[in-house]
């Protein structure tokens, strides 16, 4: 099963991070991504760009409206994601456990549904 473990970050907990703590979590990322890589679970992985350059769009009566930035108001924001193929959603959340980023703000495990099946 495929499963999307999503990285939340906010100005402030990396605003609060030294050029060491910075280098840690980058090198952190590069280990888990070889380690998923030659296990043949990871299937994608990226960073997002700033929120700052998010458009939000919405429809509504035939009218698309497009905003700045992103929907939410909130602090956190998504600012990356990996997308690894698990056996379960346990395996899942050792994988997301093991992220730098679950020690300064979240990271969530969400199952990825199978949309194969439905005809286009």
């Amino acid at each position: 099963m495929k499963y999307m473990l999503l990285i939340y970050s906010n100005a402030e907990s990396w605003a609060s991070l030294s050029p060491e703590q910075r280098d840690g979590l980058a090198e952190a990322h590069e280990a888990l991504s070889r380690e998923l890589t030659e296990q043949g679970l990871l299937v994608s992985a990226a960073g997002l760009a700033d929120p700052i350059t998010t458009r939000t769009v919405q429809v509504r009566d035939d009218t698309t409206t497009t905003t700045d930035g992103p929907y939410a108001e909130a602090k956190e924001h998504l600012a990356g994601f990996y997308l690894v193929e698990c056996d379960d959603i346990d395996q899942a959340i050792g994988y997301a456990a093991r992220m730098p980023d679950a020690e300064y703000v979240a990271v969530e495990v969400r199952p990825v549904m199978d949309m194969s099946g439905l005809e286009m």
